[in-house]
C-alpha cells in the first residue's frame, strides 16, 4: 500500500505531487493559510497538506453526489463507517449491491451512497467506477476483489481525517458556482488548486464529464473570477493551451495506472502573482513523484 493519507483511489491522483504544492506555498509565504480544491475527489493533497500542517484549514467541493456523500459521511458518521469497512463482505455479490447504489442513488441514504462509491473505489481497478471489479467477475485474475482493501489502514486513514473535522469544510456545488459564491468569501491568503476532469479520456475516468464548452467555460471564470492565488492541472492537450495562453506554465510527465500502465503529459498553470519555487519546476515535480 502506498503511505497517501487519502481513503480513496483516483486514476492519475495528484498525491505525489503534494510536496511541490508545499514548495509553492513556501514560496509565496502561504504556510498555513487556508487551501481550496474545487474538484476535490479523492483530495489526496489537500489531506496531505492538512496532516502535514502545511495548512490550517482545507476546503473541499466537489459537485458529484456520491463524493460528497463519502466525505460528509466520514466526517459525521465516523463511527458508523468505520464499522461498516470493517464488517463488509468482499465479494462479487457485494460489489454487485454496491455497484446498484451508485446507479441508482435516488432510493439509497447519503450515507449508503458514500458508502457505495468507497466500495468500488476500493474494489474496482484503478479505483475507476466503470472500470470492473478487481479480479474479474470470476475472480480468477491475479489479484481479488480485496487487494487494494485493507480494513485497518483505512479505518485508521478515515479517523485521522475525522479527528480534523472542525477545520475540514466540505460543499457539493457545481465547481464554477463555488469558485464565484465561496472562494470570495475566504481569506485573501489562501491556495486554490483546480483540478478539473481532463480534456481526453473525461468519460471514462470520472463521474461528472465536462465537455469542450465546459472546459473553456471554466478557464474563463478561473482567469476573471478567482482572486486569490490559484494552479490549474490539466493533460496537456493544445485546447487547454489555449485557454491559458499568456499563463505561466509547464509540462511534466505522469505515469498513471488506470487498466493498462501508461504515461501522459499534464501542465501546470499559475495565477500571474504566484512564485514558482526557485527549484526548477520540472525538477521538483520529478523529485515528488520519483521520476
Amino acid at each position: 500500500m502506498h503511505p497517501y493519507k487519502t481513503p480513496l483511489r483516483y486514476a492519475g491522483g495528484k498525491q505525489k505531487l503534494f510536496p511541490f504544492i508545499g514548495e509553492v506555498m513556501s514560496a509565496n509565504e502561504l504556510d498555513g493559510a487556508d487551501y481550496v480544491e474545487p474538484y476535490a475527489g479523492g483530495a489526496g493533497i489537500a489531506i496531505e497538506l492538512l496532516l502535514q500542517g502545511k495548512t490550517a484549514h482545507i476546503h473541499l467541493n466537489d459537485a458529484s453526489p456520491a463524493v460528497y456523500a463519502f466525505w460528509r459521511s466520514i466526517l459525521t458518521k465516523t463511527d458508523a463507517f468505520c464499522r461498516r469497512i470493517g464488517g463488509v463482505s468482499l465479494t462479487v455479490e457485494e460489489w454487485r449491491r454496491q455497484r446498484d447504489v451508485l446507479r441508482a442513488p435516488g432510493g439509497h441514504s447519503q450515507f449508503d451512497l458514500g458508502f457505495s462509491l468507497f466500495y468500488l473505489n476500493r474494489c474496482n481497478r484503478s479505483g475507476i467506477p466503470s472500470g470492473g471489479v478487481i479480479g474479474g467477475l470470476d475472480q480468477t485474475g491475479p489479484w481479488k476483489i480485496d487487494a487494494r482493501f485493507p480494513r485497518t489502514e483505512l479505518i485508521q486513514r478515515i479517523e485521522a481525517i475525522a479527528a480534523r473535522r472542525r477545520v475540514i469544510t466540505i460543499k457539493n456545488q457545481d465547481a464554477e458556482e463555488y469558485i464565484r459564491t465561496y472562494v470570495p468569501k475566504l481569506p485573501r491568503k489562501t491556495l486554490v488548486y483546480c483540478d478539473p476532469p481532463y480534456y481526453h479520456q473525461s468519460s471514462r475516468l470520472y463521474l461528472n464529464r465536462y465537455g469542450p464548452a465546459d472546459h473553456v467555460r471554466i478557464a474563463t471564470v478561473i482567469q476573471r473570477f478567482l482572486k486569490r492565488p490559484w494552479i490549474v492541472s490539466y493533460d496537456s492537450a493544445p485546447e487547454i493551451r489555449r485557454c491559458y495562453s499568456g499563463r505561466k506554465s509547464f509540462a511534466y510527465s505522469l505515469q498513471y495506472n488506470a487498466r493498462n500502465v501508461y504515461k501522459g503529459t499534464e501542465i501546470f498553470i499559475f495565477s500571474d502573482r504566484l512564485q514558482i519555487p526557485k527549484q526548477s519546476a520540472v525538477e521538483c515535480i520529478q523529485a515528488a513523484i520519483g521520476a
